[in-house]
């Protein structure tokens, strides 16, 4: 789809632009700092608009973060069907996205807002990084350690969670008992990626990238292809949000997730069960960083993350094979 678009060559000083993937594009303004520009909404995940909003705001700037940069602006992007739902709802959202960017850093100066029959909201963000800094998707190289800093899982739980808060016969027949307990994913989905982010650039990594929409596996695939490495990766190993196993085994996985697993099938040797497959593609709302690093300095990021109280998980290595995964039980 973008293969067809004007070249960005010769127009500005783009160091990063879409050919190959990256979370954000970035574009030199001087000999030695840049800006990181990114934008993202999306559907409500919650009934809470005040969370919605706040969840909004963590994924929409988790790309800023993942490329080493520091947020200093964000501009709201909000639709909203004015007709159906009372106005008192849409604040509730902008505050959850103002207290959230507040807390990373950065003011949200103004957006734009249109009537919609759904709602959405989400952020354009612009950081700041130094051009020798900036942190890409496409740098893994072979031998390298991957990790990972938030347990994966949370496109499942919403889905269990959204099917028993409307109708329809799937809903109905999914449905079973209570609705899932949400506040361990709210919990990570509202945490911002900000201090993993610092540990990453003061250390000092390969690459790096963050999971949202594409899954562990689509995302993982894209820093191989841009890298022209391949991974191998435990399904043990990955962190999982607790019950979302038991949810899957009931039936509950996302539209999105399941378009992830059909893609990218093809480009994954499945030495795990199906379901662990499923489990490693879902699509997720403000997940972790990604970054891989080389094995003997490990230890250094571990202690980094060890000193601040951050979730760590080493889920396994690149390797020479380009543009390929296996997945191990």
């Amino acid at each position: 789809m973008l293969s067809n678009l004007p070249p960005t060559d010769g127009v500005g000083d783009l160091l990063v632009g879409y050919d190959t993937n990256y979370d954000a594009a970035v574009l030199r303004i001087s000999d030695g700092q840049a800006i990181v520009q990114t934008v993202d909404f999306f559907t409500p995940i919650l009934d809470d608009p005040f969370l919605f909003g706040a969840i909004a705001a963590a994924n929409a700037v988790s790309d800023v973060y993942a490329m080493g940069a520091t947020p200093i602006l964000g501009l709201a992007i909000a639709a909203f069907p004015t007709d159906r739902l009372p106005l008192s709802m849409l604040h509730e959202i902008l505050r959850g996205g103002a207290t959230k960017a507040a807390e990373a850093g950065f003011p949200i100066g103004g957006g734009h807002t249109i009537i919609d029959d759904v709602p959405k909201y989400g952020l354009a963000v612009t950081g700041t990084v130094a051009v020798d800094r900036v942190v890409r998707n496409s740098t893994a190289r072979a031998g390298d350690v991957l990790i990972l800093t938030k347990p994966i899982g949370n496109g499942i739980l919403v889905n269990a969670y959204r099917s028993h808060s409307g109708g329809g016969r799937l809903r109905r027949a999914l449905r079973r008992g209570s609705p899932p307990d949400m506040s361990e994913g709210i919990r990570w989905m509202t945490m911002l990626n900000r201090d993993a982010a610092k540990a990453m650039t003061e250390v000092g990594v390969s690459a790096a990238t963050d999971i949202t929409g594409y899954g562990l596996i689509g995302h993982l695939l894209e820093m191989c292809s841009g890298s022209g490495v391949g991974a191998d990766i435990s399904a043990a190993a990955v962190p999982v949000l607790s019950k979302v196993r038991d949810l899957l085994a009931r039936g509950y996985y996302p539209a999105g997730s399941s378009r992830n697993a059909d893609a990218f099938r093809a480009r994954v040797d499945l030495q795990a069960n199906q379901e662990e497959y499923r489990l490693m593609s879902d699509a997720q709302t403000s997940g972790g960083l990604l970054m891989t690093i080389p094995a003997d300095r490990e230890p250094l990021l571990r202690a980094r993350f060890e000193r601040d109280g951050l979730f760590y998980a080493k889920i396994g290595l690149i390797t020479a094979q380009a543009g390929r995964i296996t997945l191990r039980a």
